[in-house]
């Protein structure tokens, strides 16, 4: 099977994870940020992650890849419980954490932004909706006050460095690339708790962290 993505994109990462978490074997093909040809002819519209199944059919949305996969190969082992506490987590920090994160992914060295017209593309669309990438990255101490807290709320609500609920669930589907992705912030200071969760998740589901790239 044949996965194609971003390195940056969260949703990415689900479809990532349970291939990592099922030790199945995929091709990962990340895509140029600017290619709006491959998915169009894959599934009609620019979007990712898309499987292309191994009878050549193409399936996009992370969540209904995440649910294929587990289905099909091998032992199921993802719990549909999701906590009301973890959903309104998610919902808190997403209202802010883009304008941490998108200026920085430009400045990383990923594949998806290897030229000055991937960049440029990525910025004129999300400086849509964050606005000025620089202004962004100026406002990052406020940002960090919010999200220290955040990050401290969301410690009583992991059970064990393992998985966030008891066994592997779509908590941790949903959790994992949203704080994967914050490591690129150099200065978040990670609870002890979510620090090791993020480190043995990781480990897991074989999606490095970006410590080495943080911003």
């Amino acid at each position: 099977m044949k996965l194609y993505a971003y390195d940056h994109c969260p949703f990415c990462v689900r479809a990532r994870m349970i291939f990592g978490l099922k030790n199945l074997p995929f091709e990962l093909v990340i895509l140029a940020n600017d290619d709006e040809i491959t998915p169009t002819d894959l599934v009609g519209k620019k979007v990712v992650p898309i499987l292309v199944k191994e009878d050549g059919t193409a399936m996009p949305e992370s969540l209904d890849i995440v649910r294929y996969v587990d289905e099909y190969f091998g032992e199921k082992m993802l719990s549909e419980q999701l906590r009301p506490e973890i959903e309104e987590w998610v919902k808190t920090v997403s209202r802010y954490y883009n304008h941490l994160l998108i200026p920085r992914f430009v400045k990383m060295d990923l594949a998806e932004f290897k030229t000055q017209s991937e960049v440029d593309y990525f910025t004129k669309k999300k400086t849509e909706s964050i606005g000025d990438f620089q202004q962004n990255l100026d406002e990052t101490a406020n940002y960090l006050v919010r999200l220290h807290q955040d990050l401290e709320n969301l410690v009583p609500l992991i059970k064990s460095p393992s998985s966030l609920n008891d066994g592997i669930s779509l908590e941790d589907i949903i959790v994992f690339p949203m704080l994967r992705n914050l490591t690129c912030v150099r200065d978040i200071q990670f609870p002890p708790e979510v620090a090791a969760y993020l480190e043995k998740m990781s480990e897991q589901s074989g999606v490095e962290l970006y410590f080495d790239k943080a911003i």
